[in-house]
């Protein structure tokens, strides 16, 4: 189970680092159209068990302007 978690993230994510713990940090990057950018990162564990997953919006010049914490509570987005 373990083994098609983590290939399905690899698939989905283009990006991810392995942590101390075990786990990983996968992360996916989104362009818009007007120069801002978009990251959604999924941490988990080392039995590949989400353990949280936000999203990250950057404008044109590469500062971070908000962040969403979607898991494992919806806290909306936030202004950094």
């Amino acid at each position: 189970m373990k083994e098609q978690k983590r290939l399905k993230n690899e698939r989905k994510y283009e990006n991810w680092k392995e942590l101390p713990s075990g786990g990983r940090l996968y992360r996916y990057d989104v362009k818009g159209r007007s120069g801002w950018y978009s990251s959604y990162i999924k941490e988990v564990d080392n039995r590949e068990n989400t353990i949280r997953f936000f999203q990250e919006v950057y404008d044109g010049n590469g500062r971070l302007i908000e962040i969403h914490h979607k898991y494992p509570e919806d806290k909306g987005h936030q202004t950094v």
